[in-house]
C-alpha cells in the first residue's frame, strides 16, 4: 500500500477514511489516544495492547475504542 492511498473502516460506528498504511498503534498516536488508557476491539475480536504496533489496519475494518477514565 502507498502512502497516498486511503481505506474505508468503521470507527466506534462512524465511517472514516484513512491516508496511508497504519496499525492500530499508529492509528491510535494520530487519534492522540495514549494506548495504556484504551481497549481496542478489532472486527469483534479484542487485541492485546503488545500486539498494537503489529495489527494492521486493513479496508473494511471494524474498530471499537473503548476509553478509560480516571477520577477521583
Amino acid at each position: 500500500m502507498e502512502a497516498t492511498d486511503t481505506i474505508r473502516i468503521r470507527l466506534n460506528g462512524k465511517e472514516r477514511e484513512l491516508v496511508g498504511a497504519h496499525t492500530v498503534r499508529s492509528l491510535l498516536d494520530e487519534l492522540e489516544l495514549h494506548p495504556g488508557m484504551v481497549v481496542v476491539e478489532l472486527n469483534r475480536d479484542i487485541l492485546e495492547r503488545d500486539a498494537y504496533g503489529e495489527v494492521p489496519v486493513s479496508e473494511g475494518d471494524t474498530i471499537e475504542l473503548v476509553h478509560f477514565v480516571g477520577g477521583g
